[in-house]
Formats: C-alpha cells, sequence, structure tokens
C-alpha cells in the first residue's frame, strides 16, 4: 500500500481533475485528505491500485510523490490511537500523515506515513 501525494493548484476544479483521473482508470479511492497552501497545495491519498493510478496520474500529467505506509488493525475503541502514537514517539517517529481506512466488526485499519 502507497500514498499518493499530488501536487495541485489552490484553485476550484482540482479536485475534479485529479478524481476524474482516477475515476477513468476504474482506481477506487480508500482515503483521501488535502492541504491548500497557495504555493504548495497537494492531495493525499490511497488507493485500490497503485501500479494503475500512478499510470493514470503520470497519463494526466500530475506531478506526485509515493509513500510507504504503515497499516494497522486497531481494536475500534477509545485509547488504542493514543497507544501507538505515544509507541510512535517514544522512539523518535514523526508521523507526517494518518488515515482511517475503515471500520468493520470491532476493527479500525488505519493508515500511516511515517518518517522512519
Amino acid at each position: 500500500m502507497k500514498e499518493f501525494k499530488v501536487f495541485v493548484a489552490d484553485k476550484p476544479g482540482e479536485l475534479a481533475r485529479v478524481t476524474e483521473a482516477l475515476a477513468g482508470a476504474a482506481v477506487n479511492i480508500r482515503a483521501i485528505a488535502s492541504e491548500a497552501k497557495h504555493d504548495n497545495s497537494f492531495l493525499r491519498g490511497v488507493t485500490s491500485d497503485v501500479t494503475t493510478t500512478e499510470k493514470a496520474l503520470s497519463l494526466a500529467g500530475m506531478k506526485f510523490e509515493l509513500n510507504d505506509i504503515l497499516a494497522l488493525d486497531l481494536l475500534d475503541r477509545p485509547g488504542e490511537l493514543a497507544k501507538v502514537s505515544k509507541r510512535l514517539a517514544r522512539a523518535g517517529i514523526n508521523v507526517h500523515s494518518i488515515y482511517i481506512l475503515g471500520s468493520k466488526n470491532g476493527r479500525t485499519e488505519i493508515a500511516l506515513v511515517v518518517d522512519n
């Protein structure tokens, strides 16, 4: 599993441009987030198919970075993410991004992009 960091302009239509490129390639988006800073805006996303996502974004002329993801399956109850976060902090590991990928049967799947 990989995180795509897709660089976009801070203007209307950029989300549509990215999501339409993925939809056209039949790629399912599992998680998505954005950060808008006038000179450095981007979308972060996790998809169902890394190879097809790479091709779709490249064909659309979009610049992106790929980051490895640490996927974890946690009990769906208060404090579980706090335990993981504390362990990472103690180990000096910085978290760059985090996603909830889904919850089912008392479990929550999360994805983390970390520096180490």
